[in-house]
């Protein structure tokens, strides 16, 4: 089986086939770290997640690099910093702190590079001064500015003509600019502003250059997969593209350019600048982390996903469903194997994770209906399916009691061998009485052949 990905460059999947098997590269642009970051923000961490899962499936755990960048000089950033009055890098070491915390809650394993923009400055410098020596850049008025009429193919990623990308997005039409399209690789700071030193005179970079530099640093270029939002194919990838292959890189950037679709709140982009945004952070402290990670991949990661309280409903009774199903299996011991064949098709193609959760739904139902030696077959299947994808990571009582204290799980064991004890005494009324006990602590009770067990219900 090969593994098809839609690639943004040609429009069309491609059967992906990496560089170099034993050095599989992939870049994915991460967050800038100014104030926590909104669930949207995290559908290209869960989806290339899985990808990286997959990769290392296929190719070997080690031989897979995965670099997710931080941004960590910023406008936004500077902001805040100047209104607490402390140094930027309080407000970066904090939000990325943050960050990394909602991410590994949402079950993305950390990337192998977290290059970030402050630790990477004497590489944009010399990227930014390859560029101005091979003609590819220019100085003017403080500024340096890349050509973008000296790279014949700027345009081809996002396949639009420049004057209709120009337009769209808005670019400032500065009056030291040779062509409208040309933008910043370093500009000077502003007055109380962080600086960096370099031959072009103090400042810091601009946003796309960042990018570029960090990836040649951290894996090297040409990479083989580059992954983001659907909305950085223009500029920010568009640019990248042109200052990586200008820089002396051949004619490939990446080999394969990935973007997934918007996440939306009441059908519009969730943004922070629209004010319609759902933290992580709020969210993992309400939810479980496998339920939100269930609901951004409940959808093709290429298309729109909309954000709805339903959505994690569903995602949460979706779980409950293969949980309770691991728990009924306890006594069977999972045997080693790999997933299923008719999973690992559709993960295959082109990420097809709708289709590969409804292959965990079938292999649940085997679970639960085949008999003898079978069943511990079937489990080794589930397991190894599920945790490809970052599932049913947690032991099956946890995960239905998980939002229960200590002090909660003890008064309930308590309740539930008051009950047994009365149960066994024939004492119907007092057993019916902690029955109701347990139903005001919003526990229920499941009664097998093995002993009871019990779950908290969900909240109305």
């Amino acid at each position: 089986m090969t593994l098809a990905l839609y690639d943004t460059m040609t429009r069309k999947k491609r059967d992906f086939a990496p560089r170099d098997p034993s050095r599989v590269t992939m870049y994915v642009c991460g967050p800038t770290v100014y104030n926590f970051a909104h669930i949207g923000n995290f559908r290209p961490v869960v989806v290339f997640d899985v990808l990286f899962r997959l990769l290392r499936h296929l190719y070997g755990r080690h031989a897979v690099l995965y670099a997710a960048n931080v941004t960590d000089v910023d406008d936004k950033i500077n902001r805040k910093a100047a209104e607490e009055g402390v140094p930027i890098s309080t407000i970066t070491d904090r939000y990325l702190s943050a960050y990394n915390a909602d991410a590994a809650a949402l079950g993305a394993l950390r990337p192998t590079f977290q290059p970030r923009v402050t630790e990477t400055m004497d590489a944009i410098v010399k990227m930014i001064g390859d560029l101005v020596g091979n003609g590819s850049a220019y100085a003017a008025e403080g500024h340096v500015l890349f050509d973008t009429q000296s790279f014949k193919d700027y345009g081809k990623l996002s396949g639009h003509p420049l004057e209709d990308m120009i337009a769209g997005a808005r670019v400032d039409v500065a009056p030291y600019k040779r062509h409208p399209a040309d933008f910043v690789l370093w500009k000077p700071s502003k007055e109380n502003e962080p600086e960096w030193e370099s031959p072009f005179g103090p400042g810091r970079p601009g946003w796309h250059i960042e990018c570029s530099a960090m990836i040649e640093e951290a894996l090297g270029l040409p990479i083989d997969i580059h992954g983001g939002g659907i909305d950085l194919v223009f500029p920010h990838h568009e640019n990248e593209l042109a200052q990586g292959v200008c820089a002396g890189h051949a004619t490939e950037y990446a080999h394969a350019w990935m973007h997934n679709g918007f996440l939306n709140m009441a059908e519009e982009k969730m943004s922070k600048s629209l004010g319609n945004v759902a933290l992580a952070h709020d969210l993992v402290e309400k939810y479980p982390g496998e339920a939100l990670r269930w609901a951004l991949l409940v959808g093709h990661y290429r298309a729109q996903l909309e954000w709805t309280s339903e959505l994690i409903d569903q995602a949460k009774r979706s779980l409950d469903r293969l949980y309770g199903a691991l728990r009924r299996s306890s006594g069977v011991a999972a045997e080693p194997v790999d997933p299923p064949e008719a999973f690992m098709t559709a993960l295959l193609d082109d990420l097809n994770t709708p289709a590969a959760l409804a292959e965990l739904f079938a292999m649940a139902t085997k679970l639960e209906t085949v008999a003898g030696g079978g069943r511990a077959h079937a489990k080794g299947e589930l397991l190894a399916a599920a945790n490809l994808l970052g599932f049913l990571t947690a032991d099956p009582e946890f995960w239905f009691q998980g939002g229960a204290d200590e002090d909660l799980k003890a008064k309930v064991e308590g309740l539930i061998a008051e009950r047994l004890a009365a149960r066994q005494a024939k004492d119907w009324a007092a057993a019916d009485r902690i029955r109701d006990e347990l139903a005001a602590l919003n526990v229920e009770v499941m009664d097998g052949p093995t002993g009871a067990t019990w779950r908290l219900k969900e909240q109305a």
